[in-house]
């Protein structure tokens, strides 16, 4: 999955992607406000990590100026500020969730798998479509209660459908999201792994869309 980092601190911003890269989550890192995207149409994130304190404006008018042009990407607010009112400010202007510096990566990434879940309609740590069972944080998948033997690639490739199921999720998008898992993911590539989970699987679950990507089917 495909994270966006806002954040000024160059230690943080550099341990924050390596660290998320071991949890398998890719990202990209900005430094400014002014940086910042004003639109998100053509751009896959799956979540957004937002610093309040920029050097060149408030976080808080970032998150203000997403939720009101209808931007529903999980977004969690990190910040030094540790003050209840900052916290529910953030919150009730349309943050996910909040956690203060410092902070252990492994909470935080805690913290992003469960916005996730939530985003996807997940209730619990094993995601649920239909009687296939997916668990983010072991890679494992089940369908009908027996194991299913999935490649890590495979996996995160069934994730992203499962994110939004029952809505086509484009070619590009894919590449994106799964390339920092290693080489570059061309659509080609995609296909073939299509192929190798619709065996797996059953060629029903998953549904192509020609010329613009696939969609998960509830079964």
């Amino acid at each position: 999955m495909h994270i966006l980092i806002i954040e000024d601190d160059l230690d943080l911003g550099r341990a924050l992607q390596k660290a998320l890269k071991l949890e398998g989550f890719s990202s990209e890192w900005l430094r400014q406000a002014v940086d910042a995207p004003r639109s998100f149409e053509g751009l896959h994130y799956a979540c957004i990590l937002l610093d309040l304190s920029l050097p060149d404006g408030d976080g808080q008018a970032l998150l203000a100026r997403w939720r009101g042009a209808g931007v529903a990407i999980p977004i969690i607010i990190m910040t030094a500020r540790a003050a209840l009112e900052e916290r529910l400010a953030g919150l009730d202007g349309g943050a996910d969730d909040f956690i203060v510096k410092p902070f252990a990566t492994v909470e935080l990434a805690s913290r992003m798998r469960a916005v996730l879940r939530r985003y996807a309609q997940q209730s619990w740590q094993v995601w649920t479509i239909g009687d296939l069972e997916l668990e983010p944080k072991s890679c494992m998948a089940r369908l009908a209660g027996s194991p299913v033997n999935l490649s890590r690639r495979e996996f995160q490739l069934m994730l992203e459908l499962a994110r939004e199921p029952g809505v086509v999720v484009s070619k590009s998008a894919l590449s994106e999201r799964l390339e920092p898992l290693g080489e570059p993911v061309n659509f080609g590539a995609i296909d073939v792994h299509i192929f190798n989970l619709r065996s797996k699987i059953g060629g029903h679950r998953i549904r192509t869309v020609r010329g613009v990507g696939y969609m998960l089917v509830r079964c």
